[in-house]
């Protein structure tokens, strides 16, 4: 009967004492089974926060697919007609030019400082923008417009404004590490221009907020020696479906032909993203190993009761309680102790979770971490995923106490001491 099975194993995982609810050892189970599971959920969940927030910081300022002109110049001519031919591909909804130049930058006589320099067009409409970033600029959101002085606006990264002190207002030097010359004397010779900086945006990576630059197209194109050829230095694509960006890829450069190559952001980063899956299993794998310790827990806490009731298990079986049933006693015994450690582990990690999701208690390095908070997300096919490993691990732990204790003769049983 199944209901007498249940009332056994709840009577074995009470306390002796009365006025106790458990046990002292099922307490231990129980809370081996708790902590595990809300170790694996908080930490599964930082993991997916930390790759989501990545991800969209990447995708807000890098095109979902770059096109490139093959060849050591990086330029690219026939830009007009590449643009015409990568909009037939029916999942690209934006193409647009773009110019890029590895830069140093000068404020007065003090710091300099190594920089990436993109040059935007501002007749571009924002909604037809390639990238988040692009139609921020468009709009003026971060200041990229025309300058009092005359001077070519420059909109600069908060963290590169912070360290060289650059304020909206000021003037700097760019010198084009590209398009380097040799004067009559011997020397190298870099195309040098001077920028006002009219203001800064913050994207949340440090590694962008330390190193971008924006300029309108025409200035930069001026600064690599591309303006009077109308030349660019590739276009960037926006697809509907960012995931696709690889096999979006591929039919474009299958469209264009072997004298150009495209590169997707998710080929760009896939070192970052395997490192941070790899992680994730890595620490998924050294957390359920609480899990497994508290199983061993609950072994022992059977084997223990086991021991403990060998008597009155001899007892019950005398007055007609089958192996059957006495097998389900303790299986069921140390399933609710599973059961009961799993959910409240769930709930426990939701809490923690929207916690640190909520008030950001935790705060890393940027400059290690690329972000400045402890990002959560929880994913629920991984939370049904921790607690039916967690219900199964707890399951197993049952089976051997469980049929120890249905193999006991009744008359050995009533006789031990």
């Amino acid at each position: 009967m199944p209901g007498l099975s249940w009332f056994v194993a709840r009577r074995y995982l009470a306390s002796r004492k009365k006025g106790q609810f458990l046990s002292f050892i099922t307490w231990i189970a129980l809370g081996g089974i708790t902590v595990g599971v809300t170790a694996l959920i908080v930490v599964i969940g930082v993991m997916n926060g930390m790759q989501e927030e990545l991800q969209g910081k990447i995708l807000d300022t890098t095109p979902h697919i770059v096109v490139l002109e093959r060849g050591s110049s990086l330029q690219l001519g026939n830009w007009r007609e590449v643009v015409e031919r990568v909009r037939e591909i029916p999942e690209v909804e934006a193409v647009r030019r773009f110019a890029l130049s590895k830069v140093m930058i000068l404020r007065g006589d003090e710091y300099v400082q190594a920089a990436d320099l993109y040059g935007i067009s501002r007749e571009t409409r924002p909604e037809d923008a390639a990238t988040e970033m692009e139609a921020n600029l468009l709009r003026e959101v971060h200041a990229l417009a025309e300058t009092e002085s005359g001077l070519p606006s420059l909109v600069v990264g908060d963290r590169l404004a912070a360290r060289m002190g650059i304020l909206a207002g000021d003037r700097v030097l760019v010198f084009s590490l590209e398009n380097i010359r040799v004067n009559p004397m011997g020397a190298l010779s870099p195309a040098v221009r001077e920028f006002e900086v009219t203001g800064t945006f913050t994207t949340g990576m440090y590694d962008y907020d330390m190193n971008n630059m924006y300029a309108q197209m025409e200035w930069v194109q001026s600064l690599l020696n591309l303006r009077a050829e109308d030349r660019v230095s590739g276009l960037s694509v926006r697809i509907a479906d960012p995931w696709e960006a690889t096999a979006s890829g591929r039919r474009i450069q299958d469209e264009l032909g072997p004298s150009y190559y495209t590169e997707s952001w998710i080929t760009t980063n896939q070192s970052l993203f395997a490192a941070l899956q790899l992680e994730k299993l890595a620490m998924g794998i050294i957390l359920f190993l609480i899990v497994v310790v508290a199983a061993f827990n609950i072994v022992s806490t059977l084997v223990m009761v086991v021991v403990d009731r060998t008597s009155e298990i001899g007892i019950l079986k005398s007055m007609g309680m089958s192996d059957p049933q006495v097998l389900r006693v303790f299986v069921l015994q140390g399933f609710a102790i599973g059961v009961l450690g799993t959910f409240l582990g769930t709930g426990f990690g939701l809490l923690l979770s929207w916690i640190l999701h909520r008030f950001q208690i935790i705060r890393i390095p940027p400059d290690i971490y690329f972000i400045e908070r402890l990002p959560v997300s929880i994913n629920p096919w991984d939370v049904l995923l921790i607690m039916g490993v967690s219900l199964l691990v707890s399951l197993l732990a049952t089976i051997y106490p469980a049929l120890q204790a249905s193999r006991l003769q009744p008359v050995e049983a009533i006789k031990h001491e």
